[in-house]
């Protein structure tokens, strides 16, 4: 059970938890949690959950209601934390982020900011070190677009250098995870 991919309804667990504790201060959404997730597992080094797990809180763990409410959101990020490094290690092109999606214009765009920002987290907690000019041109793809504000879209956005650089973001993960499994 702790390597099985999570569903739509568990995914559903994790919004209600991070909406229910959370504020815009900590991880606000599975898609952000997500980014958070594939930067620990693509880091320098292992991070202990004793680590990661409360950074998701700000440094501080919630007033859970019951236990058996934190042990199942702990059971839940596990599980996607493993699924994201066997997807990463094993198969990097069965790796997808679980990036946004919106309406403008009458047209569905993808929006990757809040995953870019989980993803910075992750990279933070990890302590990643300076990189060579290839790897930190890939992060600073994420970097850029964790900086937009898509909250509201302009109406003049450039959709087309818009999806070009959201697309340029699952490579640029795949590769930062590639690279620092390398040096390990």
């Amino acid at each position: 059970m702790q390597n099985q991919p999570l569903n739509d309804a568990e995914f559903d667990v994790i919004e209600n938890t991070l909406l229910q504790y959370g504020d815009d201060h900590l991880v606000l959404n599975p898609s952000e949690l997500d980014g958070y997730l594939a930067a620990l597992v693509s880091s320098p080094a292992q991070v202990d959950i004793a680590e990661w797990f409360p950074a998701i809180w700000g440094g501080q763990n919630p007033e859970w209601q019951s236990p058996e409410e934190c042990r199942q959101f702990i059971d839940l990020c596990v599980r996607h934390i493993n699924t994201l490094a066997q997807q990463l290690s094993a198969a990097p092109s069965a790796f997808h982020a679980r990036f946004e999606q919106t309406e403008h214009q009458q047209q569905m765009l993808t929006l990757a900011e809040e995953w870019c920002f989980g993803y910075l987290r992750g990279v933070a907690v990890g302590n990643w070190a300076p990189m060579p000019a290839p790897q930190a041109a890939l992060l600073q793809a994420i970097i850029d677009c964790a900086e937009q504000d898509n909250f509201e879209l302009p109406a003049d956005l450039d959709l087309d250098q818009h999806r070009q650089q959201v697309a340029a973001i699952e490579p640029a993960a795949r590769a930062l995870h590639q690279y620092w499994l390398e040096q390990r």
